[in-house]
């Protein structure tokens, strides 16, 4: 076993045995041995402006918690506090669709937050080289939209196009796959 193999799996076993833990339990050892964690981002809320105060009186509004992880930001939504615990599985799924989209799509990517719902998970960013945005929603069978401005169609703009329809049927059956594991829970 290679030594980087061997840090993945200690990371792995880690990860397993903290998420277990009582949050009292995790901040003593976090203290007594100096551990970097990621930690929760600020609650991000977007509100449509077009809506009213009173357009939400009366409705349930679900929960939300964001986390941080390689510099993007994964948003986690539900009805109770389990719904917004973050697991290894579906941390493991975020980075490898970052780094897959990298690869697979486009290098140069800003990316918006993604966020996990019940039912549904969301993401969008935008390509740089083609100042072109993306759309992925897992809640319809060709839930790939597009936005940009007097973009040139070439065969970069086609080939580009063609990846991010290839990298959704990936994107769409990885995290199909999680929402259904957070349907059971």
């Amino acid at each position: 076993m290679s030594n980087y193999e061997e840090i993945k799996k200690l990371v792995e076993n880690s990860r397993k045995i903290f998420s277990n833990m009582n949050e009292s339990a995790k901040n003593e050892i976090r203290g007594k041995y100096s551990l970097l964690t990621e930690q929760p981002v600020e609650k991000e809320v977007t509100i449509n402006q077009e809506k009213k105060d009173s357009d939400y009186v009366g409705k349930k509004q679900d929960k939300q918690k964001g986390y941080k992880i390689q510099g993007n930001v994964l948003v986690l939504h539900g009805k109770i506090d389990s719904d917004l615990q973050l697991t290894t599985d579906e941390k493991n799924a975020f980075t490898e669709s970052v780094d897959e989209f990298r690869s697979e799509v486009a290098e140069l990517v800003e990316f918006e937050k993604m966020d996990v719902f019940s039912e549904n998970v969301e993401w969008s960013g935008k390509i740089v080289e083609l100042d072109l945005e993306f759309f992925y929603t897992i809640n319809e069978p060709h839930g790939i939209y597009i936005n940009g401005q007097m973009v040139k169609v070439n065969e970069e703009y086609l080939e580009l196009i063609n990846k991010l329809q290839n990298y959704y049927e990936k994107f769409k059956s990885k995290w199909s796959k999680i929402v259904s594991s957070r349907q059971e829970m």
